[in-house]
């Protein structure tokens, strides 16, 4: 057996970076993929973030049909009680789940939504498990114990360190910091590709999926290393270090996808995607403060004595927030920096909030506000647009989501922390995600050098399953880019439609969560800082 199908992950990759890292002859191997394949744009899900738009392109659905919203959720709109999403919050079927059931070998490294690993013919090393969790979250159950026996191999830098990963968001407040932090992300894509290569050594499987997501880390945190000309110009030695580490990064990443396609060899379908694109950004919407200015959110009397730990968005104090809110005269909120969302606070059981029969009208007088805040530096609007729960979260799982998800001008992010000021600058250019990412495919009858027009992330499970000759399930949303492909390679094997899926139990997750599930839940809020 051999990799028919190899997929690989780059977290917030943008033709903007690697075009620039191809021209100069730093990505090489990432060159001679474009050479003798097709490229294309990738248009993302709302919203544009990391555990939604993956999953979309596991599904090849939207957030509102298979559930993920974002790295956290309520468990309705009345809860109050915010936790971070696991795989029983996904109700579609995966290309795994679907590629596993048609008896073919898979292999699954670091992909959001698989944890607890669903039950795959083959292997499952979940992304987002702290370091101490991992073992657990493995499947097989054995598999860690392989897996450590492998030279060099770090579970610490494996996984996921909710510390470091607040580094990427808030920033790192001495710049003696930098240099650590870019190596380790270095380190840290080696150490999947060992795994990576370990695995396909010993047992290849017919579906191999890698998601690299130092790409993402190094934009958000070093945006104006990798492009000094959105910033201002790099005049520290350490500046220059740092640049010149992000820089070795994708030299050590263009190496990794390089052998990554050898080992696949020639035969192979390679797909390579990124969940959105990125560009750079320095205003922060303080959106909450600006919630409480309005009359909209009022913080209670335990909020004055609240200690964020200098945190500018609140990346680490997203459970913690909600308990400093004076729910009886609070109507709307927003509860994560990442989702860009604002929950309305509808009335429940007689407690403070909207009357449901007034919810209309609230949210458009709510919208009306957001659409006519503007930036008093540069007089144009804050909000660029607005979504409503209807509009980007159709789908039998909607109604946990945000009522209103927003698009901020000019890649503003968003902080949910109390504050003085509604705007703010970041002291630095930083990377904000942008909804346009990357689409790279090669191997037998694709058409090599092309260039063509955008494509949907949710195209991308219905190309997977058609590679490995499998039909795909009608309730896709996307649709196999047969412009991808030779005519004479389309001719002989026509994309094949098969009856919708039952998701649930197609990858064989248990029903509920085990004990042992539930304390790897509990450690992860406790390293996330929620629980002491």
């Amino acid at each position: 057996m051999s990799i028919r199908t190899l997929l690989i992950g780059l977290d917030g990759a943008t033709f903007t970076i690697l075009d620039v890292m191809v021209e100069n002859g730093m990505m090489p191997r990432l060159g001679a993929l474009l050479a003798r394949g097709t490229r294309a744009p990738l248009r993302t899900i709302i919203p544009p973030l990391t555990p939604p738009a993956w999953t979309s392109l596991m599904t090849g659905r939207t957030p509102g049909h298979h559930g993920v919203f974002d790295f956290f959720r309520m468990e309705s709109p009345q809860d109050r009680h915010i936790r971070f999403f696991t795989s029983h919050d996904l109700k579609s079927a995966t290309i795994f789940g679907l590629a596993s059931q048609a008896g073919l070998r898979v292999t699954a490294l670091n992909f959001p939504s698989m944890f607890p690993p669903p039950r795959l013919n083959g292997y499952v090393v979940p992304g987002w498990v702290p370091w101490r969790q991992l073992r657990l979250a493995c499947w097989p159950e054995t598999l860690m114990d392989s897996l450590r026996a492998l030279p060099g191999f770090n579970q610490r830098e494996l996984a996921m360190d909710i510390k470091l990963e607040e580094k990427t968001t808030e920033g790192c407040a001495d710049p003696e910091q930098y240099a650590p932090w870019i190596e380790l992300h270095t380190r840290r894509e080696r150490n999947w590709f060992e795994v990576f290569r370990h695995l396909t050594q010993e047992d290849p499987s017919d579906l191999t999926a890698v998601l690299l997501d130092g790409v993402d880390k190094l934009q958000h945190l070093c945006w104006r290393f990798l492009r000094p000309q959105d910033g201002r110009p790099l005049d520290q030695e350490w500046e220059h270090r740092a640049r010149a580490l992000c820089l070795e990064y994708f030299r050590n990443l263009d190496d990794i996808i390089g052998q990554m396609c050898d080992i696949a060899g020639p035969e192979a379908t390679v797909i390579m995607a990124s969940d959105h694109g990125f560009r750079s950004t320095r205003r922060v919407f303080h959106l909450n403060a600006w919630l409480a200015k309005r009359g909209y959110l009022e913080w209670s009397a335990d909020a004055a004595q609240w200690d964020t730990g200098g945190a500018l968005l609140g990346v680490s104090q997203v459970a913690r927030h909600t308990w400093m809110i004076d729910w009886s005269h609070t109507t709307a909120f927003a509860a994560t920096p990442t989702s860009n969302g604002i929950f309305i606070n509808v009335a429940h059981n007689g407690d403070g909030g909207v009357p449901a029969s007034e919810y209309s009208s609230f949210r458009r007088r709510l919208i009306d506000d957001l659409t006519n805040f503007t930036d008093p530096d540069t007089k144009q609007p804050v909000v660029e647009s607005i979504a409503t729960r209807e509009e980007a979260f159709e789908g039998p799982c909607g109604g946990v989501a945000p009522d209103l998800t927003l698009a901020l001008t000019g890649a503003a992010t968003v902080s949910i922390l109390p504050a003085d000021c509604e705007l703010s600058w970041r002291d630095e250019t930083a990377g904000q995600h942008h909804p346009l990412g990357i689409f790279i495919a090669a191997g037998p009858g694709i058409r090599p050098g092309q260039t063509l027009q955008e494509l949907s992330i949710l195209d991308i499970a219905p190309l997977v399953l058609h590679s490995l000759g499998l039909p795909v399930p009608e309730e896709m949303q996307g649709r196999v880019p047969e412009e991808i492909y030779e005519p004479a390679a389309m001719a002989r094997h026509a994309v094949r439609k098969v009856a919708a899926v039952a998701a649930a139990s197609l990858e064989s997750a248990p029903a509920a969560l085990s004990v042992e599930d539930e304390q790897v839940i509990l450690e992860r809020l406790r390293d996330l800082g929620y629980i002491e």
